[in-house]
């Protein structure tokens, strides 16, 4: 998976994006148990995530790989591209 777009939301969530549009969300709570992301625990800190597509990371060096968030997202729905959106078959 490679992530097209990626928003930082409230109470350490994830807002994802995939590249075949898949859209969903992702828990970082689990992870801010490990000492690599304690400084995201500030939540002002979370919302510095930077989107590297194949992974995303945070100015303290905390990271996650599109895999990893491939593995525990919840997918919720399906973004619409501009061709399906104007009748077109990709």
């Amino acid at each position: 998976m490679r992530i097209a777009e990626l928003h930082p939301k409230p109470d350490w969530l994830l807002s994802v994006v995939a590249d075949d549009g898949r859209v969903g969300s992702f828990d970082v709570t689990p992870y801010l148990e490990c000492e690599a992301f304690d400084e995201l625990r500030n939540p002002d800190e979370f919302m510095k995530v930077r989107n590297g597509g194949y992974f995303i990371e945070w100015e303290c060096g905390a990271d996650l790989s599109a895999d990893t968030i491939d593995a525990r997202w919840q997918v919720v729905d399906r973004a619409v591209s501009q061709t399906e959106s104007n009748g077109e078959e990709s």
